[in-house]
């Protein structure tokens, strides 16, 4: 017999949290059970073709067990039909947020065996014991139990050492989320439940002996216990201390509008280019958030994130989300100003999705929510934005990675934003559309010279906009340390952070 645990991931430098979870809780069957990681974009027949390499000899009994999600789901779907095709003997098992809600309707569960929803820590292992050694399962679907968190055994030994070297390793502290907020998946949460922390550390111990450094962790609400957030971070700040020339790297999902001085006091001793924190705002707008059930103090939330921007070295990812029920174009626009006045590093601009079983799809008739059919299920049009204007927005979010949050017009983005700078990036948006008729494959050198074509057209010299583009990369990464050195706290260490927050410390 053999178990294959199969995914594909959105880049080979991810590395599956989710399968080496089911791994390392396979019990007496963990012998048998191999991993197998694939890229989307891989051509479906070499997926199958690496699969049914490593099938049981003999005629034994395979099980192929699939991670499925939202940007995979589309591509497992066709490397499950191929199998069924090649090799129907095959039992093919689905499990995952995808295809955990409104299942019945997909076509990939019609074309699996089984489907194990929620929680597959203990359910899969259970269900591959009763399809190899009987009784055979009745039922096509299995509801995932949710077991105490002291009976999941943690996977980080099953990091390799070439993960480790290569790839983003994900850890957590803790699963599941207080907060309700509509469009997440963690609104379905009753509470967050943490792993004994003693454990945990542990595991960080042993990973960072092995050499992995950069560390990021899922957990939706990373300081919702600041006594368990403070001890993680002081576990990063003893390896800093005691190594400063080779340094960690560590993000958290930080909650905008609760940040203590404890929590504050931790985060000032951390370096620049040692720590990164996601933090959700996702609309300003008090309506639009009573709508959606998020619960956020605004003004609290804006203070913070000033602090951290004035007071710390952190590196900031916050997220808008455009789209949402009750928010027009003017209020994000709004929202967004407010948001860039803060001068966070990156502004992540998202477009609503519907994940399939969050609660926003309530909202569908009453605000006319329009969403694509196909993954990733994002939203076309509202009662108050249309189609075509949504269109703008998307391109809008496109283009504000390439200049902003690449970092790589650091010194031009303020002339460019002006003192509105929705309208004015807007603006911008709406040329360079009209310019290239894309919104990818632009080359750097060329969104340089649109950037500043775009400058000149608003009134500024060649000689103002030629300065202000030369004081930025032009497409070129920044020169980091060649080799490292010893830092005090504060002075930029040689940094492990992901080369694009690199080129913000720099700039």
């Amino acid at each position: 017999m053999t178990i294959l645990l199969a995914t594909l991931n959105a880049r080979y430098s991810h590395a599956s949290l989710g399968l080496r979870y089911l791994q390392a809780n396979m019990g007496d069957l963990q012998g048998d059970t191999h991993l197998h990681e694939f890229v989307i974009g891989s051509k479906t027949t070499d997926i199958v073709e690496k699969l049914l390499a490593n099938k049981a000899a003999d005629g034994g009994t395979t099980i192929v067990g699939f991670g499925v999600y939202i940007w995979n789901i589309e591509e497992t779907t066709k490397v499950v039909a191929m199998l069924k095709c090649v090799a129907p003997e095959i039992v093919i098992v689905l499990g995952g947020p995808e295809v955990s809600y409104e299942s019945e309707q997909q076509q990939i569960v019609k074309q699996a065996d089984y489907l194990v929803t929620g929680w597959g820590d203990i359910a899969f292992p259970e269900l591959c014991q009763q399809i190899l050694n009987g009784p055979k399962p009745l039922m096509k679907t299995h509801i995932g139990k949710q077991p105490p968190m002291e009976d999941i055994t943690l996977p980080y030994a099953l990091y390799s050492d070439h993960d480790i070297k290569h790839r983003t390793l994900y850890v957590e502290a803790s699963r599941g989320c207080p907060f309700k907020c509509e469009f997440c998946l963690s609104a379905l949460d009753k509470t967050a439940w943490p792993f004994a922390l003693d454990n945990f550390l542990a595991e960080l111990e042993s990973l960072h002996a092995r050499g992995a450094r950069l560390f990021k962790f899922v957990d939706r609400t990373f300081n919702l216990n600041i006594k368990t957030s403070l001890k993680i971070m002081q576990f990063f700040l003893d390896k800093l201390d005691a190594n400063p020339d080779d340094p960690v790297f560590a993000h958290f999902e930080l909650v905008p509008d609760h940040l203590p001085d404890a929590l504050k006091e931790g985060i000032s001793k951390f370096p620049a280019g040692t720590l990164q924190f996601e933090i959700g705002i996702q609309s300003f707008n008090p309506e639009v958030q009573t709508l959606v059930s998020r619960k956020q103090n605004n003004q609290k939330a804006a203070e913070n994130i000033r602090w951290l921007m004035t007071e710390s070295h952190a590196h900031l990812h916050v997220d808008l989300i455009a789209g949402l029920p009750g928010e027009d174009v003017e209020s994000f626009a709004r929202g967004f100003d407010q948001l860039v006045a803060l001068q966070p590093h990156e502004i992540q601009f998202g477009i609503l999705k519907r994940l399939r079983g969050t609660p926003i799809i309530r909202h569908t008739e009453a605000y006319g929510l329009v969403f694509d059919p196909h993954p990733p299920y994002t939203i076309l049009a509202t009662d108050r934005i249309d189609f075509a204007t949504m269109q703008r927005l998307v391109r809008f979010s496109r283009y504000w990675d390439l200049v902003a949050n690449s970092g790589r017009f650091a010194h031009t983005l303020p002339i460019l934003l002006g003192a509105t700078p929705f309208n004015n990036f807007m603006a911008f948006s709406d040329w360079l559309y009209s310019k290239t008729d894309a919104t990818h494959r632009i080359a750097l050198d060329r969104l340089a010279g649109l950037v500043g074509q775009w400058l000149r057209l608003q009134g500024l010299s060649d000689a103002t906009v030629n300065a202000v583009l030369s004081t930025d990369y032009a497409g070129q990464p920044p020169k980091l340390p060649s080799a490292p050195k010893k830092v005090e706290k504060h002075e930029h260490a040689p940094s492990v952070a992901p080369q694009r927050q690199a080129r913000h410390l720099v700039a």
